[in-house]
């Protein structure tokens, strides 16, 4: 079972759904845990049972709502402590150095630092990595209208001192008023679909599969058209 951080204040609640959606189209078995402050996600995926703590599956994909660590989510699951998690992947969205610390992320796991460029998001997004002691090794997801090196730098200004490796690679999502009026519309239809999004949106969620993955090209291209037609 491999754990995947997306990290920042940033809403990226339905890009992580997708990409977990993506997941499951490659056979994956994927856990979604909102861990951040305001759990978006309590509103935006449908369950029977909007209780304090539970896990509800949305089309393939687990959805766990108002857990603070692995731990508890074993119990409500009753599994003991020789059981597994039966998961490929879990992807934990959270927003505070107690949510990275609370579902142990390692050195080794996979870290996306997702971000607009506003100064709210990018100075408390950041606070996540000034009590890190170890070194990480993350990936910049960068939410951008016009995707200008001088913003790459200034996230670079800002995280001067933290404990960070930034990957050579940067995501670059588009922000367009088109794809958010998109994700609105997929939210009331209560289906993971992509629907009304651009092209770049699209190619930027097949990409964090990838990654996540490593899965072939023509594998990715295939779930992508599965979750174009979803």
């Amino acid at each position: 079972m491999d754990k995947i951080a997306f990290i920042g204040s940033y809403d990226k609640a339905d890009m992580i759904i997708y990409v977990a959606k993506i997941l499951t189209f490659l056979g994956k078995k994927v856990l979604v845990i909102d861990a951040t402050s305001l759990q978006k996600t309590r509103y935006i995926v449908p369950t029977m049972k909007p209780e304090k703590q539970y896990i509800t599956t949305f089309e393939n994909v687990d959805i766990a709502i108002g857990f603070e660590n692995l731990e508890q989510i074993r119990q409500y699951a009753e599994l003991d402590e020789n059981t597994k998690m039966d998961y490929d992947y879990v992807l934990v969205n959270i927003d505070s150095y107690k949510g990275y610390c609370n579902f142990k992320l390692k050195m080794g796991d996979k870290k996306f630092f997702v971000t607009s460029f506003d100064i709210y998001c990018l100075r408390r997004g950041l606070q996540v990595f000034k009590k890190m002691k170890e070194q990480a090794q993350v990936q910049k997801v960068l939410f951008s209208k016009d995707m200008l090196l001088e913003e790459d730098q200034y996230l670079n200004y800002l995280s001067r001192g933290l404990n960070i490796t930034w990957n050579e690679d940067i995501i670059y999502f588009p922000f367009e008023i088109g794809d958010q009026s998109a994700i609105f519309i997929n939210q009331r239809s209560e289906r993971i679909q992509v629907r009304g999004l651009s092209s770049q949106y699209i190619d930027g969620i097949l990409y964090i599969a990838q990654e996540i993955s490593g899965a072939k090209q023509g594998d990715i291209k295939k779930a992508g058209k599965m979750l174009e037609k979803n």
